[in-house]
């Protein structure tokens, strides 16, 4: 497995499998499968509901602690200082975990950003304590990183974002590596996953010619190009599936390299349509739900 160093000299699995959006009742089996199959990375957040299930499979499925590297996410609604530090009990409690890998915030609230600080400043405590390994944010803009930048004290390890072909971001991907934040991409493979309300009618990247044209040069399947090209652009990729003929066509993409040219065709789909919510919408009124405690 390809690992990638963060700014902090912490070393992360490049893939890693996702679960936003799998169900309680699938994510055991789906977890279970990746690490059967030789996944080292998983990526889960608080307001997916479905870290208990995380953890169960991580361990009933015995792979050594120190080979995981296990991410999650606060939820806004567990934004500010005291109540990030509780969000963090509470995750790692469903995990079954002391110590996480990666903690990010899953969202900056730009109507209350004095909130995400104060998050932020939790998840610094947090690493200083040395209850987390590595702490990040989420769907943080430009202006949102140039905020905290200025107001905080410890640089994002890496910021989580809609990327692939349809949906590139390059602006926030320049700043970030400018910085030295690690770009993860989410929905690597779009198309697959919609928010509701989002992209309904957006086409799937994994159907279009370009894509289906240099998977079937290189005998492999549009989604293992898809993920090719994030991971030869220097980007974490996780993609989500609970097939486990899926999950392991999408870890199998390191015995193959994207030309030149067949790089720079994928980068000309940029179509600037965002899948998921606006940054700069997402508020607590809107999006605001209780974490259970755990």
């Amino acid at each position: 497995m390809q690992t990638l160093t963060l700014n902090n000299g912490v070393e992360m699995p490049a893939l890693g499998l996702g679960v936003f959006q799998t169900p309680p009742d699938e994510t055991i089996a789906a977890v279970t499968a990746a690490l059967e199959l030789g996944y080292r990375h998983i990526d889960t957040a608080a307001a997916y509901g479905n870290e208990r299930e995380v953890g169960q499979a991580v361990r009933e499925v015995g792979v050594p602690r120190e080979e995981l590297f296990v991410e999650t996410k606060i939820w806004i609604s567990d934004y500010g200082y005291d109540e990030t530090l509780h969000g963090f009990d509470k995750s790692a409690a469903k995990l079954g975990l002391d110590r996480i890998d990666l903690l990010i915030l899953h969202q900056a609230l730009p109507s209350d950003f004095d909130r995400t600080l104060g998050a932020y400043r939790a998840l610094e405590k947090l690493l200083a304590d040395g209850r987390v390994r590595a702490i990040g944010v989420s769907n943080f803009m430009t202006d949102h990183l140039r905020v905290l930048l200025d107001a905080t004290g410890v640089v994002p390890a890496v910021n989580q974002l809609e990327i692939h072909p349809y949906f590139q971001q390059r602006a926030v991907l320049d700043f970030d590596t400018a910085h030295g934040i690690l770009n993860q991409a989410w929905s690597p493979i779009g198309g697959i996953t919609f928010y509701p309300g989002y992209g309904e009618d957006r086409r799937s990247v994994l159907q279009d010619p370009a894509v289906t044209a240099i998977a079937e040069a290189h005998g492999k399947s549009p989604a293992q190009v898809l993920l090719r090209w994030g991971l030869q652009q220097g980007r974490s990729v996780i993609p989500k599936s609970t097939k486990r003929h899926r999950i392991a066509e999408n870890i199998d993409v390191f015995d193959f390299g994207l030309t030149a040219a067949e790089l720079d065709a994928l980068d000309a789909l940029e179509t600037g349509r965002r899948g998921g919510p606006e940054p700069e919408n997402v508020t607590l009124a809107a999006y605001g739900r209780a974490i259970p405690e755990a």
